[in-house]
Protein backbone atom coordinates (compact mmCIF):
# COMPACT_ATOMS: atom_id res chain seq x y z
CA UNK A 1 0.00 0.00 0.00
CA UNK A 2 1.17 3.61 -0.94
CA UNK A 3 1.36 5.96 1.78
CA UNK A 4 0.96 10.03 1.35
CA UNK A 5 3.67 11.55 3.23
CA UNK A 6 3.05 13.85 5.63
CA UNK A 7 5.06 17.41 6.64
CA UNK A 8 7.33 16.82 9.01
CA UNK A 9 7.12 17.20 12.19
CA UNK A 10 7.93 20.76 13.99
CA UNK A 11 10.42 19.18 16.28
CA UNK A 12 11.86 17.02 13.70
CA UNK A 13 14.32 19.28 12.77
CA UNK A 14 17.64 17.67 11.28
CA UNK A 15 17.39 15.06 13.80
CA UNK A 16 14.32 13.29 12.51
CA UNK A 17 13.00 12.48 15.45
CA UNK A 18 9.96 12.00 18.02
CA UNK A 19 10.04 12.07 22.18
CA UNK A 20 8.61 8.93 23.38
CA UNK A 21 5.85 10.51 25.19
CA UNK A 22 4.55 11.95 21.57
CA UNK A 23 5.09 8.78 19.58
CA UNK A 24 2.28 7.25 17.84
CA UNK A 25 1.84 3.20 18.38
CA UNK A 26 2.68 1.07 17.28
CA UNK A 27 6.29 1.10 17.85
CA UNK A 28 8.93 -1.38 15.93
CA UNK A 29 12.10 -2.31 16.74
CA UNK A 30 14.24 -1.85 13.88
CA UNK A 31 17.96 -3.99 13.40
CA UNK A 32 20.51 -3.40 11.55
CA UNK A 33 23.99 -5.10 10.66
CA UNK A 34 26.23 -3.53 8.59
CA UNK A 35 29.64 -3.32 7.53
CA UNK A 36 30.95 -1.62 10.38
CA UNK A 37 28.04 -1.79 13.47
CA UNK A 38 25.06 -3.57 14.66
CA UNK A 39 22.71 -1.39 15.65
CA UNK A 40 18.68 -0.75 16.55
CA UNK A 41 16.54 1.91 17.16
CA UNK A 42 12.96 2.28 17.66
CA UNK A 43 10.00 3.86 15.17
CA UNK A 44 7.03 4.73 15.78
CA UNK A 45 4.02 3.83 13.12
CA UNK A 46 4.82 6.75 11.24
CA UNK A 47 8.40 6.34 10.46
CA UNK A 48 9.98 8.58 12.70
CA UNK A 49 12.71 7.35 14.66
CA UNK A 50 12.08 7.42 18.68
CA UNK A 51 14.57 9.67 20.27
CA UNK A 52 16.73 8.28 22.88
CA UNK A 53 15.77 4.81 21.96
CA UNK A 54 18.94 3.69 19.64
CA UNK A 55 22.47 1.71 20.07
CA UNK A 56 24.91 0.68 17.74
CA UNK A 57 28.15 -1.64 18.44
CA UNK A 58 31.07 -1.37 16.53
CA UNK A 59 32.47 -3.74 14.55
CA UNK A 60 34.31 -4.77 11.30
CA UNK A 61 35.09 -7.78 8.68
CA UNK A 62 37.78 -9.61 8.85
CA UNK A 63 40.05 -9.34 5.44
CA UNK A 64 43.00 -10.30 3.97
CA UNK A 65 44.77 -10.08 0.59
CA UNK A 66 43.65 -13.25 -0.97
CA UNK A 67 39.78 -12.00 -0.99
CA UNK A 68 38.93 -13.19 2.74
CA UNK A 69 35.75 -11.24 4.26
CA UNK A 70 34.19 -13.00 6.90
CA UNK A 71 32.99 -12.25 10.18
CA UNK A 72 31.73 -14.30 13.41
CA UNK A 73 28.41 -15.06 13.16
CA UNK A 74 27.82 -15.48 17.23
CA UNK A 75 29.41 -12.07 17.51
CA UNK A 76 27.03 -10.14 16.00
CA UNK A 77 24.22 -12.73 17.58
CA UNK A 78 25.38 -11.17 20.62
CA UNK A 79 25.78 -7.53 19.29
CA UNK A 80 22.26 -7.79 18.22
CA UNK A 81 20.80 -9.11 21.71
CA UNK A 82 23.11 -6.66 23.75
CA UNK A 83 21.32 -3.89 21.44
CA UNK A 84 17.94 -5.05 22.43
CA UNK A 85 18.99 -5.31 25.92
CA UNK A 86 19.80 -1.93 26.19
CA UNK A 87 17.00 0.16 23.73
CA UNK A 88 14.16 -2.35 25.25
CA UNK A 89 15.01 -1.90 28.93
CA UNK A 90 12.56 0.62 30.06
CA UNK A 91 9.35 -0.52 31.14
CA UNK A 92 7.22 2.32 30.00
CA UNK A 93 8.02 0.91 26.18
CA UNK A 94 5.57 -2.45 27.76
CA UNK A 95 2.61 -2.77 25.65
CA UNK A 96 3.75 -0.67 22.85
CA UNK A 97 5.89 -2.34 20.61
CA UNK A 98 4.50 -4.37 18.09
CA UNK A 99 6.96 -5.82 15.77
CA UNK A 100 10.85 -6.12 15.51
CA UNK A 101 12.30 -5.99 11.68
CA UNK A 102 16.10 -7.39 10.90
CA UNK A 103 18.17 -6.23 7.90
CA UNK A 104 21.77 -7.04 7.00
CA UNK A 105 24.15 -6.74 4.61
CA UNK A 106 23.48 -8.61 1.60
CA UNK A 107 24.69 -12.15 0.59
CA UNK A 108 25.80 -13.36 3.86
CA UNK A 109 26.17 -16.97 4.22
CA UNK A 110 26.52 -19.57 7.21
CA UNK A 111 26.62 -22.99 7.21
CA UNK A 112 24.68 -24.37 10.46
CA UNK A 113 24.68 -27.98 11.53
CA UNK A 114 22.52 -30.30 13.08
CA UNK A 115 22.31 -29.31 16.37
CA UNK A 116 21.84 -25.18 15.08
CA UNK A 117 25.45 -24.13 15.57
CA UNK A 118 27.23 -22.27 12.98
CA UNK A 119 29.80 -24.85 11.28
CA UNK A 120 31.15 -21.90 9.07
CA UNK A 121 32.57 -18.39 9.51
CA UNK A 122 29.91 -15.75 8.24
CA UNK A 123 31.02 -15.06 4.66
CA UNK A 124 30.51 -11.66 3.33
CA UNK A 125 29.03 -10.25 0.06
CA UNK A 126 32.87 -8.73 -0.24
CA UNK A 127 34.49 -12.35 -0.10
CA UNK A 128 36.15 -13.18 -3.68
CA UNK A 129 37.91 -16.58 -3.02
CA UNK A 130 35.62 -18.42 -5.04
CA UNK A 131 36.80 -16.62 -8.49
CA UNK A 132 37.77 -19.93 -9.70
CA UNK A 133 34.69 -21.38 -8.85
CA UNK A 134 33.14 -18.72 -10.48
CA UNK A 135 34.76 -19.22 -13.73
CA UNK A 136 33.73 -22.77 -13.56
CA UNK A 137 30.11 -22.17 -13.26
CA UNK A 138 30.06 -19.55 -15.84
CA UNK A 139 31.70 -22.00 -18.57
CA UNK A 140 28.99 -24.70 -17.26
CA UNK A 141 25.81 -22.46 -17.25
CA UNK A 142 23.67 -20.09 -20.12
CA UNK A 143 24.82 -16.67 -17.56
CA UNK A 144 22.65 -14.32 -19.00
CA UNK A 145 20.08 -16.98 -19.14
CA UNK A 146 20.28 -17.28 -14.98
CA UNK A 147 20.43 -13.19 -14.96
CA UNK A 148 17.13 -13.54 -16.37
CA UNK A 149 15.63 -16.06 -14.26
CA UNK A 150 17.32 -14.86 -10.67
CA UNK A 151 18.00 -10.94 -11.48
CA UNK A 152 21.29 -11.70 -10.93
CA UNK A 153 24.65 -12.44 -12.73
CA UNK A 154 27.53 -15.17 -11.66
CA UNK A 155 29.69 -13.44 -9.31
CA UNK A 156 31.92 -13.74 -6.42
CA UNK A 157 29.56 -11.80 -4.17
CA UNK A 158 26.69 -14.60 -4.97
CA UNK A 159 26.20 -17.59 -3.65
CA UNK A 160 26.34 -20.34 -6.00
CA UNK A 161 30.42 -19.94 -6.75
CA UNK A 162 30.43 -20.01 -2.98
CA UNK A 163 28.70 -22.64 -2.42
CA UNK A 164 30.69 -24.85 -4.73
CA UNK A 165 34.05 -23.09 -3.33
CA UNK A 166 33.27 -24.55 -0.01
CA UNK A 167 31.96 -28.02 -1.35
CA UNK A 168 35.53 -28.45 -2.74
CA UNK A 169 38.24 -26.38 -0.50
CA UNK A 170 36.28 -27.42 3.04
CA UNK A 171 34.91 -30.93 2.63
CA UNK A 172 34.82 -31.22 6.54
CA UNK A 173 31.90 -28.41 7.18
CA UNK A 174 30.45 -28.69 3.85
CA UNK A 175 29.64 -32.74 4.86
CA UNK A 176 28.85 -31.22 8.42
CA UNK A 177 26.38 -28.22 7.68
CA UNK A 178 22.84 -29.42 7.52
CA UNK A 179 21.50 -26.25 6.67
CA UNK A 180 22.58 -23.06 4.54
CA UNK A 181 21.09 -19.48 5.46
CA UNK A 182 21.93 -15.51 5.48
CA UNK A 183 23.53 -14.05 8.77
CA UNK A 184 19.97 -12.41 9.62
CA UNK A 185 18.28 -15.98 9.60
CA UNK A 186 20.72 -17.47 11.69
CA UNK A 187 20.48 -14.61 14.29
CA UNK A 188 16.95 -15.40 14.38
CA UNK A 189 17.76 -19.04 14.65
CA UNK A 190 20.03 -18.49 17.65
CA UNK A 191 17.81 -16.18 19.50
CA UNK A 192 14.26 -17.00 18.77
CA UNK A 193 14.73 -20.71 18.05
CA UNK A 194 13.50 -20.50 14.52
CA UNK A 195 13.89 -19.00 11.12
CA UNK A 196 12.36 -17.75 8.17
CA UNK A 197 14.45 -16.81 4.52
CA UNK A 198 13.18 -13.33 3.93
CA UNK A 199 12.29 -13.08 0.22
CA UNK A 200 14.17 -9.82 0.05
CA UNK A 201 17.06 -11.41 1.47
CA UNK A 202 16.91 -14.84 -0.54
CA UNK A 203 17.00 -12.84 -4.08
CA UNK A 204 20.35 -10.98 -2.80
CA UNK A 205 21.84 -14.82 -2.82
CA UNK A 206 21.31 -14.85 -6.81
CA UNK A 207 19.77 -18.11 -6.72
CA UNK A 208 16.18 -16.86 -6.08
CA UNK A 209 13.74 -16.76 -9.44
CA UNK A 210 13.13 -13.40 -9.24
CA UNK A 211 9.37 -14.37 -11.10
CA UNK A 212 8.30 -17.27 -9.44
CA UNK A 213 10.09 -15.90 -5.53
CA UNK A 214 11.30 -20.00 -5.78
CA UNK A 215 14.61 -21.43 -5.63
CA UNK A 216 16.28 -21.94 -8.73
CA UNK A 217 16.70 -25.62 -9.57
CA UNK A 218 19.45 -24.71 -11.96
CA UNK A 219 21.66 -22.67 -9.57
CA UNK A 220 20.72 -25.44 -6.73
CA UNK A 221 21.90 -28.48 -8.58
CA UNK A 222 24.90 -26.67 -9.86
CA UNK A 223 25.66 -26.16 -6.33
CA UNK A 224 25.12 -30.05 -5.34
CA UNK A 225 22.04 -28.75 -3.00
CA UNK A 226 18.24 -28.98 -2.86
CA UNK A 227 15.57 -26.43 -1.61
CA UNK A 228 15.00 -27.75 1.78
CA UNK A 229 18.82 -27.49 3.19
CA UNK A 230 17.42 -23.57 2.59
CA UNK A 231 14.98 -21.93 5.41
CA UNK A 232 11.79 -21.24 4.24
CA UNK A 233 10.53 -18.31 2.26
CA UNK A 234 8.61 -15.04 3.78
CA UNK A 235 7.43 -12.30 2.59
CA UNK A 236 8.14 -9.03 4.47
CA UNK A 237 4.40 -8.70 5.83
CA UNK A 238 4.61 -12.23 6.86
CA UNK A 239 5.39 -12.49 10.61
CA UNK A 240 8.02 -15.87 12.16
CA UNK A 241 5.86 -17.97 13.36
CA UNK A 242 6.85 -20.38 16.26
CA UNK A 243 8.59 -17.87 18.26
CA UNK A 244 10.29 -19.17 21.28
CA UNK A 245 8.58 -18.53 24.95
CA UNK A 246 11.70 -17.52 26.03
CA UNK A 247 12.21 -14.21 23.73
CA UNK A 248 9.34 -12.56 25.69
CA UNK A 249 11.16 -13.68 29.17
CA UNK A 250 14.22 -11.93 28.18
CA UNK A 251 12.26 -9.07 26.71
CA UNK A 252 9.18 -8.56 28.67
CA UNK A 253 8.19 -5.44 26.09
CA UNK A 254 8.27 -7.51 23.24
CA UNK A 255 5.74 -10.32 24.51
CA UNK A 256 3.25 -10.44 21.54
CA UNK A 257 5.09 -8.30 19.42
CA UNK A 258 5.73 -9.87 15.55
CA UNK A 259 9.18 -10.28 14.30
CA UNK A 260 9.80 -10.60 10.65
CA UNK A 261 12.31 -12.50 7.98
CA UNK A 262 14.97 -10.39 7.35
CA UNK A 263 15.36 -7.77 4.38
CA UNK A 264 18.60 -6.93 2.66
CA UNK A 265 20.03 -3.47 3.52
CA UNK A 266 19.44 -2.48 0.02
CA UNK A 267 16.00 -2.25 0.06
CA UNK A 268 15.77 -0.54 3.88
CA UNK A 269 17.72 2.18 2.67
CA UNK A 270 16.04 3.11 -0.62
CA UNK A 271 12.77 2.92 1.64
CA UNK A 272 13.99 4.77 4.64
CA UNK A 273 15.20 7.47 1.87
CA UNK A 274 12.10 8.09 0.53
CA UNK A 275 12.66 6.03 -2.80
CA UNK A 276 9.56 4.58 -2.67
CA UNK A 277 9.09 4.47 -6.21
CA UNK A 278 10.95 4.26 -9.44
CA UNK A 279 10.43 8.20 -9.66
CA UNK A 280 13.33 8.54 -7.09
CA UNK A 281 16.96 6.91 -7.83
CA UNK A 282 18.53 6.49 -4.54
CA UNK A 283 22.21 6.62 -4.51
CA UNK A 284 23.96 5.09 -1.52
CA UNK A 285 27.30 5.97 -0.10
CA UNK A 286 28.20 3.57 2.38
CA UNK A 287 31.38 1.15 3.03
CA UNK A 288 29.56 0.15 -0.32
CA UNK A 289 27.61 1.79 -2.66
CA UNK A 290 24.72 1.51 -4.91
CA UNK A 291 21.98 3.21 -7.17
CA UNK A 292 18.98 1.79 -6.88
CA UNK A 293 15.04 2.41 -7.90
CA UNK A 294 12.23 0.41 -6.50
CA UNK A 295 9.76 -0.89 -8.99
CA UNK A 296 5.98 -1.80 -7.98
CA UNK A 297 6.21 -4.50 -11.31
CA UNK A 298 8.44 -7.78 -12.19
CA UNK A 299 10.52 -6.16 -15.08
CA UNK A 300 9.92 -8.53 -18.34
CA UNK A 301 13.84 -7.90 -19.14
CA UNK A 302 17.19 -7.11 -16.80
CA UNK A 303 19.95 -4.92 -18.52
CA UNK A 304 23.39 -6.88 -17.66
CA UNK A 305 25.11 -4.55 -15.64
CA UNK A 306 22.56 -4.65 -13.21
CA UNK A 307 20.58 -7.01 -10.72
CA UNK A 308 16.83 -7.53 -10.13
CA UNK A 309 15.71 -8.58 -6.72
CA UNK A 310 12.42 -9.62 -6.09
CA UNK A 311 10.86 -7.94 -2.62
CA UNK A 312 7.64 -9.87 -2.66
CA UNK A 313 4.73 -10.78 -5.88
CA UNK A 314 4.46 -7.08 -6.64
CA UNK A 315 7.74 -5.33 -6.04
CA UNK A 316 11.34 -5.98 -6.70
CA UNK A 317 14.33 -3.73 -6.56
CA UNK A 318 16.50 -3.02 -9.71
CA UNK A 319 19.73 -1.37 -9.58
CA UNK A 320 23.53 -2.07 -9.28
CA UNK A 321 26.10 -1.75 -6.20
CA UNK A 322 30.06 -1.04 -5.77
CA UNK A 323 32.27 -2.87 -3.42
CA UNK A 324 33.92 0.56 -2.51
CA UNK A 325 33.18 3.48 -1.57
CA UNK A 326 33.31 4.67 1.95
CA UNK A 327 36.06 1.72 1.74
CA UNK A 328 38.13 3.94 -0.97
CA UNK A 329 37.65 6.69 1.30
CA UNK A 330 38.90 4.53 4.56
CA UNK A 331 42.02 3.26 2.01
CA UNK A 332 42.63 6.92 1.06
CA UNK A 333 42.85 8.21 4.40
CA UNK A 334 45.25 5.64 5.69
CA UNK A 335 47.37 5.26 2.57
CA UNK A 336 47.64 8.25 0.37
CA UNK A 337 49.22 11.66 2.18
CA UNK A 338 47.79 15.32 1.12
CA UNK A 339 49.27 18.38 0.99
CA UNK A 340 49.36 19.92 4.57
CA UNK A 341 46.15 21.33 6.15
CA UNK A 342 44.55 19.13 2.73
CA UNK A 343 41.13 17.37 3.48
CA UNK A 344 39.56 15.20 1.26
CA UNK A 345 36.50 17.37 1.26
CA UNK A 346 38.71 19.90 -0.15
CA UNK A 347 39.80 17.36 -2.65
CA UNK A 348 36.38 16.65 -3.43
CA UNK A 349 35.77 20.51 -3.44
CA UNK A 350 38.33 21.36 -5.97
CA UNK A 351 37.91 22.42 -9.72
CA UNK A 352 38.29 19.50 -12.11
CA UNK A 353 41.35 19.31 -13.67
CA UNK A 354 42.49 17.31 -17.40
CA UNK A 355 45.46 16.48 -15.22
CA UNK A 356 43.57 14.25 -12.66
CA UNK A 357 44.69 10.38 -12.67
CA UNK A 358 42.07 8.08 -14.11
CA UNK A 359 41.44 5.23 -11.35
CA UNK A 360 39.62 2.19 -11.41
CA UNK A 361 37.90 1.90 -7.75
CA UNK A 362 38.03 -2.02 -7.39
CA UNK A 363 39.57 -2.06 -4.32
CA UNK A 364 37.92 -5.64 -3.48
CA UNK A 365 36.64 -6.42 -7.03
CA UNK A 366 33.79 -4.65 -9.13
CA UNK A 367 30.13 -5.65 -9.10
CA UNK A 368 28.26 -3.44 -11.77
CA UNK A 369 28.43 -2.63 -14.40
CA UNK A 370 31.13 -5.32 -15.55
CA UNK A 371 30.71 -8.25 -12.57
CA UNK A 372 34.65 -8.88 -12.24
CA UNK A 373 34.95 -9.97 -9.21
CA UNK A 374 38.65 -10.39 -9.00
CA UNK A 375 38.92 -6.45 -10.73
CA UNK A 376 41.68 -4.33 -8.14
CA UNK A 377 42.30 -0.64 -8.69
CA UNK A 378 44.20 0.82 -11.53
CA UNK A 379 45.75 4.03 -11.01
CA UNK A 380 46.30 5.64 -14.92
CA UNK A 381 48.20 8.71 -16.05
CA UNK A 382 49.83 9.27 -12.95
CA UNK A 383 53.46 11.23 -13.47
CA UNK A 384 56.35 12.49 -11.11
CA UNK A 385 54.32 15.68 -11.01
CA UNK A 386 51.30 14.06 -9.19
CA UNK A 387 50.33 14.50 -6.09
CA UNK A 388 48.69 13.17 -3.08
CA UNK A 389 45.67 15.36 -3.75
CA UNK A 390 45.63 14.25 -7.41
CA UNK A 391 45.33 10.64 -6.48
CA UNK A 392 42.96 10.97 -4.27
CA UNK A 393 41.22 13.12 -6.82
CA UNK A 394 41.29 10.73 -8.92
CA UNK A 395 39.71 7.73 -6.92
CA UNK A 396 36.86 10.21 -5.89
CA UNK A 397 35.88 10.67 -9.88
CA UNK A 398 36.45 6.99 -10.49
CA UNK A 399 33.93 6.26 -7.67
CA UNK A 400 31.55 9.28 -9.25
CA UNK A 401 32.00 7.70 -13.16
CA UNK A 402 31.23 3.80 -11.64
CA UNK A 403 27.90 5.60 -10.06
CA UNK A 404 27.07 7.50 -13.66
CA UNK A 405 28.10 3.86 -15.62
CA UNK A 406 25.14 1.82 -13.11
CA UNK A 407 22.70 5.18 -13.21
CA UNK A 408 22.62 5.21 -17.28
CA UNK A 409 21.40 1.54 -17.45
CA UNK A 410 18.95 2.52 -14.62
CA UNK A 411 17.11 5.19 -16.01
CA UNK A 412 17.08 2.88 -19.50
CA UNK A 413 15.38 0.35 -17.53
CA UNK A 414 13.33 2.02 -15.20
CA UNK A 415 12.06 5.22 -17.09
CA UNK A 416 11.89 8.84 -16.29
CA UNK A 417 14.15 9.44 -12.76
CA UNK A 418 12.74 12.57 -11.49
CA UNK A 419 14.77 12.81 -8.55
CA UNK A 420 17.93 11.64 -6.97
CA UNK A 421 18.66 11.25 -2.95
CA UNK A 422 21.86 10.19 -1.59
CA UNK A 423 22.44 8.68 1.90
CA UNK A 424 25.14 6.91 3.50
CA UNK A 425 28.16 7.65 5.89
CA UNK A 426 30.51 8.73 2.71
CA UNK A 427 28.05 11.32 1.97
CA UNK A 428 27.78 12.13 5.32
CA UNK A 429 31.75 12.20 6.12
CA UNK A 430 32.62 14.13 2.85
CA UNK A 431 29.52 16.39 1.34
CA UNK A 432 31.08 17.36 -0.83
CA UNK A 433 31.05 14.26 -2.73
CA UNK A 434 27.80 15.18 -3.77
CA UNK A 435 28.49 17.95 -6.62
CA UNK A 436 31.13 14.99 -7.99
CA UNK A 437 28.17 12.72 -8.15
CA UNK A 438 25.70 15.74 -9.47
CA UNK A 439 28.42 16.63 -11.66
CA UNK A 440 29.09 12.68 -13.46
CA UNK A 441 25.16 11.84 -13.61
CA UNK A 442 24.41 15.43 -14.74
CA UNK A 443 21.52 15.31 -12.59
CA UNK A 444 20.41 17.32 -9.17
CA UNK A 445 21.25 15.33 -5.89
CA UNK A 446 20.15 15.74 -2.58
CA UNK A 447 21.38 14.67 0.56
CA UNK A 448 19.06 12.88 2.81
CA UNK A 449 19.89 15.07 6.37
CA UNK A 450 19.08 11.98 9.07
CA UNK A 451 21.63 9.47 9.46
CA UNK A 452 20.61 5.53 9.75
CA UNK A 453 17.64 5.58 6.84
CA UNK A 454 18.52 2.04 6.47
CA UNK A 455 16.56 1.22 10.20
CA UNK A 456 13.79 3.53 8.98
CA UNK A 457 13.43 1.49 6.33
CA UNK A 458 13.16 -1.85 7.93
CA UNK A 459 11.15 -0.60 10.35
CA UNK A 460 9.11 0.59 7.59
CA UNK A 461 8.65 -2.48 6.07
CA UNK A 462 7.36 -3.63 9.17
CA UNK A 463 4.89 -1.25 9.02
CA UNK A 464 2.85 -1.90 5.98
CA UNK A 465 1.54 -4.72 7.67
CA UNK A 466 1.52 -3.32 11.52
CA UNK A 467 -0.05 -0.06 10.70
CA UNK A 468 -1.01 0.14 7.11
CA UNK A 469 -2.79 3.11 7.20
CA UNK A 470 -1.00 5.52 9.03
CA UNK A 471 0.52 7.93 6.49
CA UNK A 472 4.46 8.04 6.82
CA UNK A 473 6.46 10.89 7.74
CA UNK A 474 8.64 12.95 5.30
CA UNK A 475 12.26 12.15 5.68
CA UNK A 476 14.15 15.29 5.41
CA UNK A 477 16.60 16.28 2.48
CA UNK A 478 18.63 18.98 2.09
CA UNK A 479 19.67 21.43 -0.54
CA UNK A 480 20.35 20.42 -4.04
CA UNK A 481 23.72 20.12 -5.60
CA UNK A 482 23.19 20.75 -9.32
CA UNK A 483 25.63 19.86 -11.86
CA UNK A 484 28.51 22.74 -13.07
CA UNK A 485 27.95 23.22 -16.69
CA UNK A 486 31.21 23.71 -17.50
CA UNK A 487 32.31 20.36 -15.69
CA UNK A 488 30.10 18.36 -18.05
CA UNK A 489 32.79 17.99 -21.05
CA UNK A 490 35.22 16.84 -18.51
CA UNK A 491 32.97 14.03 -17.15
CA UNK A 492 32.39 12.85 -20.21
CA UNK A 493 35.73 12.99 -21.14
CA UNK A 494 36.69 11.17 -17.31
CA UNK A 495 33.85 8.06 -18.48
CA UNK A 496 35.51 7.21 -21.67
CA UNK A 497 39.30 7.19 -20.29
CA UNK A 498 37.43 4.93 -17.15
CA UNK A 499 36.04 2.87 -19.98
CA UNK A 500 39.28 2.91 -21.95
CA UNK A 501 41.19 1.37 -18.99
CA UNK A 502 38.56 -0.82 -17.95
CA UNK A 503 38.30 -2.48 -21.09
CA UNK A 504 42.24 -2.98 -21.70
CA UNK A 505 42.92 -3.78 -17.96
CA UNK A 506 39.53 -5.86 -17.06
CA UNK A 507 38.12 -6.96 -20.38
CA UNK A 508 34.76 -7.34 -21.10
Amino acid sequence: MSHHPTPPRPDDGAAFSVDLREALDPLVMALDVGSTGSRGGLHDATGTPVRGYRHKIEHEFTTAADGTSVIDPDQVTEELAAVLDLVLADPALAGRVAGVALDTFASSLVGVGADGAAVTTCFTYADSRCAEQLAGLRGELDEPAALQRTGARLHTSYLAPRLRWLRETDPEAWGRARRWMSLGEYVHLRLLGTARAGTATAAWTGMLDRRTGRWDEPLLLACGLDAEQFNPLADPHEPIPDVAASVAERWPVLEGAAWFAPVADGLSANLGTGGTDASTMVVSTATSGAARVLLHRIPERVPPGLWCYRVDGARCLLGGALNDVGRALAWLERTVTLPESTTLADVAAADVSGTTPVVLPFFTGERSTGWAGGARAVFAGVSASSTGADLARGVLEGVAVSYARVAEQLEDAAGGVDRVVASGSASQDVPELLQLLADALGKPVARAEFKRATLRGTALLALESLAPDVERASPPCGPEHRPVPGRAEHYRTARARFEELYGAVVGS
